[in-house]
């Protein structure tokens, strides 16, 4: 069984995967790795942005990391042969159903944020989104034409009581394991997924969590939380749509998209799928300046949900945070250092 395989995708995904590369060749070179194209360039080579071999290597695999997806140069492509038509592909099919995305921060970069230094210095979150139900993959969704001229879109929002429980409980352990809170995020005021989602949430908490302290909040709510005291915050878990958009908002908060990682889980001993939260950032790729830290540090998570290696894991990040608070920094951080030797920085970190 291979270890890890790598899917470097499009854009900067390929030179941040570099870096994962060479830094897992010194922190734990036993470790077998595969890679398959993935996305726009699986695309262009074979006709689909995800293949059958690439997705049985990936279920083979005990853990997946990925670069981006995506760019301008597919944008006509039809809608289920686009990169990001991939990506859902691939979560579907690893059955990945919680998508973990930390948000915190370094303490030599607490000047970086956007926010004041006193609201964003120490903050350790994570957000728990739920990645294989919802809107994203809800039916029907479809563009129709309208009678008399005019098109009508429609999105579908789906969620079943086990879907809503086993992302839940997910956030719930983690809880345990950190701050002991969560806040669960919906729209219980407008939407009847949003409702079924609390009323869920409410009976698993009293069933198996009691003794986690948990909350409610609506989600533009949770949205300006963030913004105005976001240190309250342990374990935010809430839908796809809500999570997607406010787990970017969390990681801005930190001082660079570039900086953070996520992990999506499924059942007991399935692979996890590792990615950087950035996109493929098609106005920097190609030019060696990308952050690669998101990338190192989804290798980091892998080796400490996947692969079984929490020390090394650990080694990983304390060398992270050595290089910088050693004044290593890209120009997303406000440095000059390309994305070559940014992974230089860490790897002298080891």
């Amino acid at each position: 069984m291979t270890d890890l395989l790598l899917l470097p995708g499009d854009g900067i995904g390929p030179e941040v995967i570099a870096e994962v590369r060479k830094i897992a060749a010194k922190l734990c070179p036993d470790l077998t790795l595969d890679e398959r194209a993935f996305g726009g360039t699986s695309y262009d080579q074979f006709g689909e942005p995800i293949t059958d071999e690439a997705i049985a290597a990936a279920k083979g695999a005990k853990a997946v990391l990925m670069g981006a997806v995506g760019g301008p140069q597919w944008a006509g492509a039809p809608r289920d042969k686009r990169p990001e038509a991939g990506l859902l592909k691939l979560r579907a099919a690893m059955g990945v159903f919680a998508n973990l995305r930390p948000a915190l921060c370094f303490q030599p970069l607490a000047d970086a944020s956007s926010l004041k230094r006193e609201i964003i210095e120490g903050l350790d979150l994570i957000i728990v989104r739920e990645l294989t139900g919802g809107i994203y993959f809800g039916s029907p969704r479809f563009i129709e034409e309208l009678p008399g001229g005019g098109k009508r879109a429609v999105d579908t929002q789906v969620y079943t009581t086990a879907e809503i429980e086993r992302v839940c409980r997910v956030a719930f352990e983690l809880a345990r394991g950190r701050r002991n809170k969560v806040t669960s995020c919906e729209k219980s005021n407008v939407m009847d997924s949003g409702l079924l989602w609390r009323e869920v949430v409410t009976a698993l908490h009293k069933r198996e969590f009691a003794d986690v302290q948990l909350e409610h909040m609506l989600a533009d709510t949770a949205a300006m939380q963030l913004v105005r005291a976001p240190k309250q915050f342990d374990v935010i878990v809430t839908d796809n749509l809500f999570g997607d958009i406010l787990s970017d908002e969390a990681s801005q908060a930190t001082g660079s998209l570039g900086l953070l990682p996520s992990a999506a889980l499924g059942a007991p001993g399935a692979p996890g799928l590792y990615e950087p939260i950035h996109g493929s950032a098609p106005d920097i790729a190609g030019k060696g300046v990308a952050n690669p830290l998101a990338a190192i540090l989804s290798f980091e998570m892998a080796l400490r949900w996947s692969l079984g290696r929490a020390e090394l894991a650990d080694r990983l990040f304390a060398a992270v945070d050595k290089a910088l608070n050693g004044g290593a920094r890209t120009p997303d951080l406000g440095g000059e250092l390309t994305t070559v030797e940014m992974g230089q920085a860490v790897l002298a970190g080891l």
